[in-house]
C-alpha cells in the first residue's frame, strides 16, 4: 500500500479557494466580515433554522449554549454518555455537574425512557437538571420527540449537540433545530469542515444575539473598550467562514458519498457471522458520518481489538466506538443512569474509514483486510 487509509479526512470542493481568495483580496481577515454573515445566513437556510452564530468550534458553541440557558456552578446537566468528551467538558467549565444517560440500541443515542425515569427521580428529590445535552451520534438523530416532551414536562432546556449530524434528518427536519439551542461542528474530520469552527443555532434571536456578544469578548456598546460581563474570543474568522460557505455547497454530495461507503461495507461484510452495523433508526436519515459496526467475538472468531490492530498493520485507520463518558477517569465521580448499553457498544464497536473522498480501491482494501480477520 502506498498511502494510509485514514478514518475521515477533509474533502475540499471547487469554491472554497475562491471565497478564501476573496477574503484576502478585500483584506477581511479578522473574525468578522461578509463571509461570516453569509455563512450564518446560508447555514440557517440549509438546516431550517432562523438564527445562527458562527464560532471557533463546536465546543465553544456548546459552552455558550449552556451559559445562555443559565447553567452555573452547582447545577446538574444531563448528557448522553456515549459521545466524545467535548460534549460534557463545557458543563465542567461552568462549575456544573454532568449526569450521564445511557443509550438505546435503536439509534445508539440517549434512551428516552431512561431520560424520563431520570427526570422523574430528580424531580422527586427537588434536584432537576438545568439542561439536557442531547447528542446525535455518528451522524444519526436521537429520538427527539419523546425527549423534548419529557423535558418540557419538567421545564428543562434541551441543547442539541449535532456536531456529528449535519445533513441528517429527524422526521424530515434537521437535528439541531428542535431544542432551545443546537450546535454543530466543522472540525477537520466532520462531513464539512472550516478547518476548525462551529455554529450555534436557535429560533430565539435574543439567544444568538447574546451568543455573538459573548463570543466577541462581551464588549459593551461604547466608543472605548468597556466590559460588564466576562466574554470569550470565540468568533469564527472571515477566512474560515469562506471555506465553510464552499463546503456547505457540497454538503448533499458529501452525505451521499458517506452513505454509499456504508452501503458498500454492509454488502461486503454484513453477511459475516457476528457482524452488526449501527442501525439506521426509522425516524430519519443518517449521514453515516462514520460507518460503525459491532463484532461478536464468539461468532466472528476474534474481537474488535484484533480487527483494529490488523487494519492498523495494513495502514488502515479504524477506531473503537466512543468510550462512554461515565467510564472516563475525568468524569468518574459523577452520577449516571444506566450505562450497560454504551459499555457494550464500546467493547464491541468499531468505526471504519468513512471519508467522502475514499476511492473504490480504498474501500476494497479495507474490506479485504477485514475479511482476512474472519474465522475460516
Amino acid at each position: 500500500m502506498t498511502k494510509p487509509i485514514l478514518l475521515s479526512t477533509p474533502h475540499m470542493g471547487d469554491r472554497e479557494q475562491q471565497f478564501v481568495t476573496e477574503a484576502f483580496e478585500t483584506n477581511w481577515i479578522a473574525p468578522i466580515g461578509p463571509h461570516v454573515d453569509a455563512f450564518e445566513r446560508e447555514f440557517c437556510q440549509k438546516v431550517g433554522s432562523s438564527h445562527a452564530t458562527a464560532v471557533t468550534s463546536g465546543t465553544a458553541a456548546l459552552h455558550l449554549a449552556l451559559q445562555l440557558v443559565g447553567v452555573g456552578a452547582g447545577d446538574e446537566v444531563f448528557c448522553s454518555s456515549l459521545t466524545f468528551s467535548a460534549s460534557a467538558n463545557p458543563i465542567v467549565y461552568l462549575g456544573a455537574k454532568p449526569v450521564f444517560i445511557d443509550s438505546d440500541r435503536t439509534s445508539w443515542n440517549m434512551d428516552p425512557q431512561l431520560l424520563q425515569a431520570a427526570l422523574a427521580q430528580r424531580a422527586a428529590v427537588g434536584k432537576l437538571p438545568k439542561a439536557v445535552i442531547l447528542v446525535h451520534l455518528y451522524g444519526q438523530s436521537a429520538d427527539i420527540d419523546p425527549i423534548l416532551t419529557a423535558c418540557q414536562e419538567y421545564g428543562v432546556a434541551v441543547i442539541e449537540d449535532a456536531a456529528e449530524a449535519l445533513g441528517a434528518t429527524y422526521k424530515g427536519r434537521s437535528p439541531g433545530t428542535f431544542g432551545t439551542i443546537g450546535i454543530f461542528s466543522f472540525n477537520g474530520n466532520k462531513i464539512i469542515t472550516t478547518s476548525g469552527g462551529g455554529m450555534l443555532v436557535s429560533e430565539d434571536a435574543s439567544l444568538t444575539s447574546k451568543a455573538k456578544f459573548l463570543a466577541t469578548q462581551a464588549r459593551d456598546p461604547a466608543p472605548h473598550y468597556q466590559h460588564s460581563e466576562i466574554g470569550y474570543n470565540y468568533r469564527l474568522s472571515n477566512v474560515l467562514a469562506g471555506i465553510g460557505r464552499g463546503q456547505l455547497m457540497v454538503l448533499n454530495d458529501r452525505v451521499a458519498a458517506r452513505r454509499r461507503n456504508c452501503e458498500v461495507y454492509q454488502q461486503a461484510l454484513g453477511h459475516l457471522p457476528g457482524i452488526q452495523f449501527m442501525p439506521e433508526a426509522p425516524w430519519g436519515s443518517a449521514t453515516r458520518w462514520l460507518t460503525c459496526l459491532t463484532i461478536d467475538p464468539t461468532a466472528f472468531g476474534v474481537d474488535r481489538e484484533h480487527v483494529r490492530l490488523a487494519l492498523a498493520e495494513a495502514q488502515i485507520e479504524a477506531r473503537p466506538v466512543w468510550k462512554p463518558l461515565h467510564l472516563q477517569p475525568i468524569f468518574a465521580q459523577y452520577d449516571r443512569f444506566g450505562g450497560e448499553v454504551a459499555e457494550d457498544l464500546f467493547d464491541r464497536g468499531l468505526c471504519l474509514p468513512s471519508g467522502s473522498n475514499l476511492s473504490d480501491e480504498d474501500l476494497a482494501c479495507v474490506i479485504d483486510e477485514f475479511v482476512k480477520c474472519a474465522r475460516g
